[in-house]
């Protein structure tokens, strides 16, 4: 339990900061990262730093809360919410990870659903 909720303590400083330093280090070398659970994942960090900052968010614009469904050392899995402010959007996140025995993704998927507003 540790290990993730260091890892999800510092993916959170990097989803915050945008720094590519501060997301490379979230993922191994060769990790994959599904962006959706069907879609061609970005391979290896560099493509995980790049893809991530290409759909960055801004500082401050969102917040997340997470906990734990599945975690032990094959398999972690979050259930979390993202609220955006501007424009005002809430996502339910499912969020798949396989870390490392260094802390380190090795895979990670995300799987979102936007929640219904007033107006849908």
């Amino acid at each position: 339990m540790a290990a993730l909720a260091d890892w999800m303590a510092a993916y959170e400083r990097a989803w915050a900061s945008n720094d590519a330093e501060e997301i490379g280090a979230l993922f191994t070398d060769d990790a994959l990262y599904f962006t959706t659970p069907f879609r061609e994942p970005w391979r290896g960090r560099q493509a995980i730093v790049d893809g991530w900052l290409d759909r960055q968010d801004d500082p401050g614009d969102w917040t997340f809360a997470w906990r734990p469904l599945v975690d032990n050392p094959e398999l972690a899995i979050i259930a979390g919410t993202t609220t955006y402010r501007d424009p005002p959007l809430t996502y339910s996140n499912l969020w798949e990870l396989r870390l490392d025995g260094d802390g380190r993704c090795r895979e990670f998927t995300e799987w979102w659903m936007l929640h219904e507003t007033a107006e849908d």
